[in-house]
């Protein structure tokens, strides 16, 4: 598709300073720009591009512009970064939506899509799934007897939604991840560990994406939930009866054990590892490789393993790193009273 910074600028309400019949074909980013191509710029340490960028029509905030005239078309705008991603979801939807039950879909007859929906080949939707209108369903995904999925829902291909798990409306869930399969349930016995069903399923409400190669376990009785707004990253997993809060956003590789209690906009890094049945607060943050084996409070920083409020962190780290010394001063003063005591 070829856009002109005109139709550029509309979209986004830009005022253009130079040529308003600029063309272009594609994107670029703003280290690497190509001539034809849209960029933007939204930071002050990526101001130098907007004279040197190739880029023919560039976004960029107001409050970086210096000069009345640049090299090329220049769309100002309040936020370069925000009108960006309103014109790459401007796009995404004008290269539309599929619709209608691809040839090799195995679909059951009791079951009931909406309007505009697509499901892909080599899908398996199976007794009594309600799969709300505009939801696309990519090929060769799973999708259990009772599950519920909303409305404007995207699963790419290879995602597994077990019997049971409701899915909220405008969710996104990438490939590969896993809904609703059984929690780490066992009881020692003298004969070893015996299973415990896991009767419960998972509950994922509005809003929510779920990056590819995740595992979220269904309750042991009741529901495992993912609460509206929060995103997920990928390469997750998130155990039987965690209840997650909204807004939410949990990095890479984290871990959440069973039946600890999540709340809102929180921030939990990479790599993170959560103890089960504690409660981690509103607006905490969770530094990456954080151990955290105790509850936090409102608006907590934590940091290291076991986690500790990060400010105490940081004090203590500053003494550890010189342990060696100090070490070594308190041999030679033990010394030193060791050597006047004898005399």
């Amino acid at each position: 598709m070829e856009f002109s910074a005109s139709q550029i600028a509309g979209f986004i309400n830009g005022r253009i300073i130079g040529d308003e019949n600029a063309v272009i074909n594609g994107v670029s980013p703003i280290e690497s720009g190509e001539e034809g191509h849209l960029s933007f710029i939204a930071q002050e340490r990526f101001a130098d591009y907007i004279d040197s960028s190739e880029c023919s029509v560039l976004i960029v905030s107001e409050k970086l512009l210096t000069k009345e005239n640049y090299s090329k078309t220049i769309i100002a705008v309040e936020d370069a970064y925000l009108s960006f991603q309103v014109l790459m979801n401007l796009y995404k939807e004008m290269q539309g939506r599929k619709s209608g039950i691809e040839e090799g879909a195995v679909f059951h007859e009791s079951s009931v899509v909406g309007e505009n929906v697509y499901v892909g080949a080599f899908t398996c939707v199976s007794e009594k799934v309600k799969i709300g209108d505009g939801s696309q369903i990519y090929p060769h995904v799973y999708i259990g007897k009772n599950v519920k999925i909303g409305k404007n829902c995207v699963l790419y291909s290879g995602v597994r939604v077990y019997d049971y798990c409701v899915i909220g409306d405008n969710c996104i869930i990438h490939s590969n991840t896993v809904v609703g399969s059984d929690g780490f349930g066992f009881q020692p016995t003298k004969d070893g560990y015996q299973k415990i069903p896991q009767l419960g399923n998972v509950v994922i409400e509005d809003q929510v994406e779920i990056g590819s190669n995740c595992s979220i376990d269904r309750g042991t009785i009741g529901s495992t939930i993912i609460g509206k707004g929060t995103k997920i990253d990928n390469l997750i997993q998130i155990a039987h009866n965690v209840k997650i809060g909204q807004h939410n956003v949990i990095a890479a590789q984290a871990g959440i054990a069973g039946s600890t209690v999540i709340g809102d906009w929180n921030q939990i890094g990479g790599q993170v590892g959560i103890v089960g049945h504690i409660q981690i607060g509103n607006q905490v943050k969770i530094q990456a490789q954080s151990g955290v084996n105790s509850s936090a409070k409102d608006g907590e920083i934590l940091y290291g393993s076991p986690a500790i409020n990060a400010r105490d962190y940081r004090r203590n780290y500053v003494h550890f790193r010189n342990f060696a010394e100090i070490v070594e001063r308190i041999a030679k003063l033990e010394s030193n009273s060791k050597d006047h005591s004898n005399e």
